[in-house]
């Protein structure tokens, strides 16, 4: 798949989210991490669909993937800790959250988070 295919796919399922739409987010998005399955931008949004359709283990696993490649990503560490809250592994959740606040301080992350996570 072209890049520019790629980049409406990303943004067909961004768009999807933004309209409340979460479980048709993930087909487009789905398709693009296939097709670029390194990209952060991607696999965050896909997880954010995840997590908005309550399906934690999968959203679990995209924010693992980000924090892969970008151990310092203080957003991925937050969403990976309201995904470990919803499995149920408090004690696992709070080192990410502690992460989270570490890595961004100021906390200009924490009204996003709260608007991209909502359950």
């Amino acid at each position: 798949m072209s890049e520019p295919d790629t980049y409406a796919l990303f943004q067909e399922g961004r768009r999807r989210l933004q309209e409340g739409m979460p479980a048709q987010a993930t087909v487009p998005l789905e398709q693009a991490r296939r097709a670029e399955p390194g990209k952060a931008s991607i696999r965050e949004a896909l997880g954010i669909a995840y997590f908005r359709l309550g399906r934690w283990p999968e959203a679990e696993a995209e924010f693992r993937t980000i924090l892969e490649v970008t151990p310092v990503d203080a957003y991925a560490h937050y969403a990976l800790a309201r995904c470990l809250d919803k499995l149920g592994r408090p004690d696992e959740a709070t080192g990410h959250y502690k992460l989270s606040r570490f890595l961004e301080p100021d906390e200009t992350g924490a009204p996003r988070a709260v608007d991209d996570l909502r359950d």
